[in-house]
């Protein structure tokens, strides 16, 4: 489940607990979690509701002055069902602590190494690993687009590569392009691949 930033950071401090869907089908369920911007967040419960039951009182939980407000913004269609699904703040992305985490064991090298031959190995299109990482060292914070170009791919799954390479703490992501983490850099500086 996606949340806005808006949403996300207020879930995290406290000032949002719900949020309304349509779905064909329920999309997420009582006790899961995902990673956000703000953190992780975990689904307290989901039930169904009809948006002209919905509340003042749940529409300014979900962040909306009221509950047209809510209305307006549910995507699908009409038909479709509409959820409201309760959430709290699990706590910090385990992804910030992994990235910061630069003092890596050779046991931890190994372990990336690992993981990353898996993911090459995966690959359609071929070994792409310590490339992206090389290509996201050696440009920081540029577009997204910019990079698939240079590696002569499509954005969309440059962006999902990225992804699984930020999953590992490796790369940090921003509102526009990658950095290296301190893990990352650590692990290129002793991998000697630069």
């Amino acid at each position: 489940m996606l949340l806005p930033p808006k949403v996300a950071h207020g879930v995290a401090d406290g000032t949002m607990s719900v949020a309304f869907r349509r779905w064909k089908k329920q999309a997420v369920k009582p006790g899961s979690t995902f990673k956000t911007v703000a953190g992780v967040v975990r689904v307290v419960s989901v039930r169904t509701v009809r948006p002209e039951k919905i509340t003042k009182i749940d529409a300014v939980r979900a962040g909306h002055p009221d509950p047209d407000s809510v209305r307006k913004r549910l995507a699908g269609d009409e038909d479709w069902t509409t959820y409201r699904i309760e959430l709290a703040y699990a706590g910090e992305d385990p992804r910030v602590a992994l990235r910061e985490s630069a003092d890596l064991t050779p046991e931890d090298v190994a372990a990336i190494d690992a993981r990353l031959e898996r993911l090459d190995r995966a690959s359609s299109h071929g070994r792409w690993t310590m490339r992206t990482l090389a290509l996201i060292g050696q440009h920081p914070q540029r577009r997204a687009p910019d990079l698939a170009e240079l590696e002569g791919r499509e954005t969309a799954p440059f962006k999902i590569d990225v992804r699984k390479l930020k999953g590992m703490g490796l790369t940090v992501s921003f509102a526009v392009g990658y950095e290296l983490s301190p893990r990352g850099t650590a692990y290129l500086r002793l991998t000697s691949r630069t």
